[in-house]
């Protein structure tokens, strides 16, 4: 028989502001967006009592956590990116590594966090098992 598994995702939003370094077009210059996010987590076992995976409101926080310290922000001021590009893949890295350990407690892992700049184009990060 086979093992199901249960994915649910949440999503929400920032605004900041940055620069695509060694871009050569007008990303390079300084602008913003209201990027869109992103976060699925996976799992298993459904609680006993409620029967659920984990409660919505566990992963909304999370992410909002890991979202404080991007909103409103010129990223490339804040670390990572003051040395890596504020890419919407770096950003997608950046969200499900921070995410990850405080949505594991509750006994689900991080599936694939997306970012969008715009709702026509995103990039999803995830981690995969070689």
């Amino acid at each position: 028989m086979p093992k199901g598994i249960w994915r649910l995702t949440v999503r929400s939003d920032f605004a900041a502001a940055h620069s695509l370094r060694n871009y050569c077009g007008k990303c390079e210059a300084l602008h913003g967006h209201n990027f869109g996010v992103e976060a699925t987590v996976e799992g298993g076992i459904l609680t006993p009592d409620t029967e659920l995976l984990v409660d919505f409101k566990v992963l909304k926080n999370a992410l909002k956590q890991v979202l404080d310290g991007l909103d409103h922000c010129v990223l490339n001021e804040t670390p990572p990116f003051d040395t890596c590009n504020p890419s919407s893949e770096n950003l997608a890295r950046h969200i499900y590594r921070h995410m990850a350990p405080l949505v594991q407690p509750h006994g689900v892992r991080m599936h694939s966090v997306t970012v969008s700049e715009k709702q026509a184009q995103s990039a999803t990060y995830m981690e995969v098992d070689e």
